[in-house]
């Protein structure tokens, strides 16, 4: 897993951030590093915070100074810093896959392409049977000789 950590030059970038929203007293910081490195890697797979690795801590103490950080406005300072640096071309984009929602036809609902296409069927195909009054007249037509 040691591949997907950051590199030095990543850690210099992000470590006076961190240090300038360190909260007043408490207990000494853990491994900051560590920290961001399990953040990343939960943004990285998408994946719950309960199945971080233990290699990044207990999965609990990451997601509260994830929160911690995230109160103090620290990703907005570092996405801020990013754009000025001009280390990102145009900017840095994000898409967070958590918005975005599919409409409720895609989900299966009732309705949708299988009611259209049901519809169409019905209009398209020809008649199974005539009612009787019609044999009627046709079978009386056919007898008299008329057409």
């Amino acid at each position: 897993m040691a591949r997907l950590l950051m590199r030095d030059d990543e850690w210099a970038f992000f470590e006076p951030f961190l240090m300038a929203v360190r909260g007043q007293g408490g207990r000494p910081a853990s491994n900051h590093r560590r920290v961001l490195d399990g953040i990343f890697w939960i943004a990285r797979t998408g994946a719950a915070w309960r199945d971080l690795p233990e290699e990044f801590g207990k999965w609990s103490s990451v997601y509260r100074q994830f929160r911690r950080w995230t109160l103090a406005g620290l990703w907005e300072l570092v996405l801020d810093a990013l754009n000025d640096s001009g280390a990102v071309p145009d900017g840095v984009q994000m898409i967070d896959s958590t918005v975005i929602r599919a409409h409720h036809l895609a989900a299966g609902a009732k309705g949708g392409l299988k009611d259209r296409v049901l519809a169409v069927q019905k209009v398209a195909s020809p008649p199974k049977y005539t009612s009787l009054p019609q044999r009627s007249l046709a079978l009386t037509a056919s007898l008299s000789g008329r057409k």
